[in-house]
């Protein structure tokens, strides 16, 4: 499957990815109309009975929205404090947009220790498992409010690539502000191309220019190759789209929107 329609058309166990970027306006409050159309979104994919696991960032941008006094602290008991009370919120809106479809939803909060773990590894798993199998929806973030260096994965891009690992999905689409991987900077440079599909990463880190993290998220283009070496060697394909863009899903499943396919190492 060389084309980004036809791995969702086969795709049923989909891990989706949302990025602080895609979630925040930009003044860097929430974007609740975007989780309401995630949720449509995601309601017609499950009517087609594929099942749907959601990473979701978002926790310091929803802190920011409820208490944005703090916005400008530096500090990491206040950062990490913005993220426990933004964490509810977020949770609350994940909860609104998606009960307007029927669905509810769980959450888990994980850590680097918990994929270490091979018992709580175990717990996670049938969670995941559980959850799905009875029509919730689960929703997964870092638990940033007691994470530090030791224990953080530190970004969603590879926190949602060990989640699809451990529940064995067949396809992980990340959502950025970006519309795939290009050869240098789109923003800053007008003569960069999107690569669509790719099937040696190696090659392709060699060939491109890999600029920094975005404003709101941990993560940048290298958390994402991280991300898609980490799903491919497990058999695993990897959607990389711009989930700003209006009906991304639907869009990249009817073919007519652009991303960049991570092809699995043994297609």
């Amino acid at each position: 499957m060389n084309s980004i329609q036809e791995t969702i058309a086969h795709a049923r166990k989909i891990v989706i990815k949302i990025g602080s970027n895609t979630l925040a306006k930009t003044d860097g409050t929430i974007n609740y109309s975007f989780m309401q159309d995630l949720a449509r979104q995601c309601h017609v994919f499950i009517q087609q009975n594929k099942q749907i696991v959601l990473v979701s960032s978002g926790a310091q941008v929803a802190g920011v929205s409820t208490i944005d006094r703090w916005v400008r602290k530096k500090d990491i008991h206040y950062r990490q404090a913005l993220c426990a009370i933004g964490q509810v919120e977020l949770m609350d809106k994940w909860r609104c947009a998606f009960g307007d479809f029927g669905y509810h939803i769980g959450q888990l909060l994980l850590t680097k220790e918990d994929f270490e773990d091979p018992h709580r590894t175990l717990n996670m798993r049938n969670t995941l498992f559980t959850l799905v199998d009875e029509g919730v929806v689960p929703v997964i973030n870092e638990n940033d409010s007691v994470s530090f260096d030791e224990i953080s994965i530190g970004d969603n891009d590879n926190l949602s690539a060990l989640t699809a690992i451990l529940w064995n999905a067949d396809l992980l689409i990340l959502f950025s502000d970006i519309d795939g991987v290009y050869t240098d900077n789109p923003k800053t440079n007008p003569d960069a191309n999107l690569v669509e599909i790719v099937e040696d990463i190696a090659a392709l880190k060699s060939s491109i220019h890999i600029g920094g993290v975005n404003s709101f998220g941990t993560g940048g283009m290298a958390t994402k190759l991280q991300a898609a070496e980490k799903i491919t060697a497990y058999g695993i394909p990897m959607i990389l789209a711009n989930g700003g863009r209006d009906h991304i899903l639907e869009q990249l499943a009817a073919g007519t929107a652009t991303g960049t396919l991570f092809v699995a190492s043994w297609e």
